[in-house]
């Protein structure tokens, strides 16, 4: 059993993909080929939201979009505590400040009730973080930053198809970052991302930071990064956009099906009304999470934790904000195998071997 399987997603998909990949190295353009401008069609379309701009990676997503609105020393930028390292290291790379917030326990999301208490006159962008699949509470921070005059950036990386209030990921607010990294719901077989915003000219801003701050050929009007997403992850993300759709409904599907057989095992993840998760992990809580793991281990059964240190106790970005809800979610979450290929038998496996690890 594995985690994530890529290998029985790419069998399905093996003949589109290998079709198109050799379309690309048939017209030979491996740099900002035609089928980037193809894929940030149909990214922009799927998402809801007028433009889309092919990255590198994740990380290069969530970057471009704050230097696309001037973010640097200074300033400070309001996110979670509990997700992935890129989110703040983005923020101190540039110079600002991460301002941590602490989450909703049931969501592991930001909770948008305790934003406006953190926003200053320093404050310019609010980054919330679509964890393990699931959309925060985007009307409620939308609101607060449209009151303050703060623009909001969904850290998409792990939710790009979920929907929220009927709209999708990374279609929510004015500007968003998700990734391609292959273990995300929507992956490529390397490293890629890209932003999405309803803005012209942050799309305009945000095309030329990717390429070196170029405008033109060799007139470089702003610094930028070497941030484009290469031809041939285009071509792949291209071939998975087909099945995409149904990849969600078989993670839902997944998703169901374990929560009808961990429960009473232990406490499985929340969907907030009005919301639909593409389930990136598939995250439980236990109690002495580290022995239930080992146990786990040893029946064959892979697990993950994700994340087991809070962003403000990393050293880099180290802050005394008391975060309860991280730090009590960081010493008992423990993510399951979850992909759209998983089958019921497998998850009766995991199922059996979490009921011996817990005692039930």
């Amino acid at each position: 059993m594995q985690l994530i399987d890529l290998q029985a997603q790419y069998q399905r998909i093996k003949p589109d993909v290998d079709a198109r990949i050799q379309a690309v190295l048939d017209h030979g353009r491996y740099v900002m080929g035609p089928e980037i401008e193809a894929l940030e069609s149909r990214l922009a379309d799927y998402a809801g939201i007028e433009h889309c701009v092919a990255l590198s990676s994740g990380t290069d997503a969530l970057l471009v979009t704050m230097m696309a609105l001037d973010i640097g020393p200074g300033d400070e930028v309001i996110t979670s505590p509990f997700t992935f390292i890129a989110t703040g290291e983005m923020i101190g790379l540039l110079g600002a400040t991460p301002v941590f917030v602490d989450i909703d326990p049931a969501t592991y999301n930001i909770d948008a009730t305790q934003i406006e208490a953190h926003v200053s006159e320093r404050t310019k962008a609010i980054m919330p973080v679509s964890l393990f699949g699931q959309m925060p509470d985007m009307d409620a921070i939308n609101t607060i930053g449209e009151r303050n005059g703060i623009p909001v950036i969904e850290d998409a990386a792990q939710s790009f198809g979920a929907t929220y209030s009927g709209r999708r990921s990374c279609g929510a607010s004015k500007l968003a970052a998700t990734s391609f990294f292959p273990a995300k719901p929507l992956g490529c077989y390397g490293d890629g991302g890209a932003a999405f915003t309803s803005d012209a000219d942050l799309a305009q801003r945000m095309r030329e930071l990717r390429n070196h701050g170029q405008d033109a050929p060799y007139h470089h009007p702003r610094l930028g990064i070497n941030g484009r997403l290469d031809t041939i992850q285009a071509a792949v993300l291209l071939a998975k956009m087909e099945v995409f759709d149904d990849e969600v409904a078989r993670r839902a599907e997944v998703g169901a099906r374990y929560d009808n057989k961990l429960a009473g095992l232990a406490k499985t993840p929340v969907v907030a009304d009005g919301c639909t998760s593409v389930y990136a992990q598939y995250t439980i809580e236990v109690e002495d999470r580290d022995r239930v793991r080992a146990a786990l281990n040893e029946a064959g059964i892979p697990s993950a934790v994700y994340y087991p240190v809070p962003l403000n106790r990393q050293p880099p970005l180290y802050s005394d904000v008391a975060i309860p809800q991280s730090e009590a979610a960081a010493a008992r979450v423990l993510s399951l195998p979850m992909h759209p290929y998983l089958d019921e038998a497998d998850q009766d496996r995991v199922a059996h071997a979490l009921a011996e690890a817990v005692g039930k």
